[in-house]
């Protein structure tokens, strides 16, 4: 049975479950969620950044599911990964930690439009990542960075509430998004303000949408009723 040819409505999970090439590795309940969000960039020609290659599974399933006008870049501390390219495919490595590899990635590969942070898990790579690679993204591009269950392990630098963990840094995220609403003076607009549309929290998922954001605008139409 081929990917494309396994039962299901979902075509990640199908590709999933019929899966005979190169090891791929999630939680169930991520196929939804990609979709969700993926799905409109399907038969573009996107660039797709996924840091963390694995057995490269995860990439040719990208593959597949964009179409061949995609661009799927894999990113990853191991030098063996570079062995796993092939068309459509290329593989950088690099420690996802190191904000000047970071920058320089950026450069290298250019705008993207979607990133996928599947990669080391710990908080400091995550929020590295993050700030380095959220100015990469294209407007209504979507960056989405998923295992945050990590946030809640000491060994990854994470615990309930803990400061420094990706969690309570998204939640900070919320705040700066609010911006346009908080009454200091003068008002706490960010960078992150003005880019972030909307976040969408999940199950060990936080999926944001990048565009430019202006101040909101209120209206009324219609009669008065009294």
């Amino acid at each position: 049975m081929t990917p494309q040819d396994a039962g299901g409505a979902n075509p990640l999970t199908q590709y999933f479950l019929a899966n005979e090439g190169r090891l791929i590795h999630k939680w169930m309940h991520y196929f939804d969620i990609y979709h969700r969000h993926f799905e409109p960039f399907r038969g573009r020609p996107v660039t797709v950044v996924e840091f963390g290659v694995y057995h490269g599974g995860s990439l040719q399933m990208w593959k597949h599911y964009f179409g061949a006008g995609a661009r799927i870049v894999g990113v990853d501390v191991n030098p063996a990964c570079k062995a796993l390219e092939e068309d459509q495919i290329e593989i950088v490595i690099g420690d996802q930690e190191d904000r000047a590899f970071l920058a320089g990635l950026r450069e290298r590969i250019g705008p993207v439009d979607i990133v996928i942070d599947d990669g080391g898990h710990t908080m400091a790579q995550q929020i590295a990542t993050f700030e380095e690679m959220f100015p990469a993204v294209r407007n209504g591009g979507v960056y989405l960075v998923e295992d945050l269950h990590t946030s809640y392990w000491e060994e990854y630098g994470g615990g309930y509430k803990a400061e420094g963990s990706f969690i309570e840094y998204a939640k900070d995220l919320v705040d700066q998004l609010h911006g346009w609403h908080r009454r200091e003076e003068p008002a706490p607009v960010t960078d992150y303000t003005r880019q972030i549309r909307g976040m969408h929290v999940y199950d060990s998922v936080i999926v944001l949408d990048k565009d430019v954001v202006g101040p909101p605008d209120v209206q009324k139409t219609g009669k008065e009723s009294f």
